[in-house]
């Protein structure tokens, strides 16, 4: 891995991790990056997206908010409290990193920790994109979409955490029935880029300064959410699908109890798009519903991380 004996050597010198922290940290690594997506929609629905005008300063020869005669100090405050989040997913992220590295984790490991750190900048670039283009909305969808994509890989990295790095991996259901799971991720995919079409169409545009308009994706937003919501049923056929044919090739209980937890969340997110349609899409809504994204996410990919395990070798 990057900096190779050097860093080990270095690394070293911290004391050994034991496999409950190790976990605990990559825990709080999917925390962190689900949580920065929910204090980003709460920065888009109370109208802060520009309550830091440019990056990665938040005025121009400021880093940190300013009296401004023409940006709310509810706005600067938000949005550079969202900022501050982000030093919070890079701590967990490097303190993953150095975890496992410490504890000498097999290259598997190792490698979904450093994914961790590096699609963080990555992502940090983007919402510096959002902001310098003045909140486009296909930036905006761009970066909702990074987070449930590092969401599913901090649920990764958490899972493959807990597993021996000793022994073979191996399947723990038919093939046919994890290759429908990765169908299924494919749906929630599909599910998640219309609902960022949605937002993007929607009224919450993350900005309402009376001098500029936040540009909208100009399509009838009723056809969106019919698209969306059809996704989404999808979905959850899908997932019901699979789990009577779990049950009928009588898969484990570990498997069994993420897939009820799985279409829990899917019904809870659903019911909560629906009251958002018909109410108008209220703001506190909004945040439940990218909570939700963020759940059904890391569900679907702690579902698909399950059907595959490694063994001790006996012995």
């Amino acid at each position: 891995m990057p900096g190779g004996t050097a860093f080990q050597r270095l690394v070293d010198l911290l004391p050994m991790p034991s496999l409950r922290v190790q976990r605990l940290i990559a825990f709080l690594v999917i925390l962190t990056q689900g949580g920065i997506s929910v204090t980003g929609a709460i920065v888009r629905v109370t109208a802060s997206g520009l309550g830091c005008p440019t990056w990665p300063q938040c005025f121009p020869g400021s880093f940190t908010p300013v009296p401004h005669a023409e940006v709310a100090v509810v706005h600067q405050v938000v949005e550079f409290g969202n900022r501050m989040i982000t030093f919070l997913v890079v701590l967990t992220a490097i303190a993953a990193v150095l975890a496992v590295t410490r504890a000498r984790r097999r290259r598997e490991v190792l490698i979904y920790a450093w994914l961790m750190p590096a699609s963080t900048v990555v992502q940090a670039i983007i919402g510096g994109i959002t902001v310098r283009t003045g909140l486009l909305w296909w930036t905006v969808a761009i970066h909702l979409l990074a987070s449930m994509a590092m969401v599913w890989l901090a649920v990764l990295l958490f899972v493959k955490i807990g597993q021996p790095d000793t022994g073979a991996p191996r399947t723990t259901v038919p093939k046919p029935l994890r290759q429908l799971t990765a169908l299924s991720a494919v749906i929630l995919a599909a599910v998640l880029v219309t609902g960022t079409l949605v937002t993007g169409a929607g009224p919450h545009a993350g900005d309402k300064s009376l001098d500029r308009v936040v540009p909208r994706l100009q399509v009838e937003i009723t056809t969106l959410v019919h698209m969306h919501s059809s996704l989404l049923v999808a979905y959850l056929s899908l997932i019901v699908a699979l789990g009577f044919a779990l049950t009928a090739v009588r898969a484990g209980r570990p498997i069994m109890v993420r897939l009820g937890v799985l279409v829990a969340l899917v019904c809870a997110q659903g019911l909560v798009g629906i009251v958002q349609f018909y109410t108008g899409v209220p703001a506190v809504l909004v945040a439940v519903h990218v909570a939700g994204a963020a759940a059904c996410t890391a569900a679907t990919a702690a579902l698909w991380a399950s059907m595959r395990e490694r063994v001790e070798p006996s012995g």
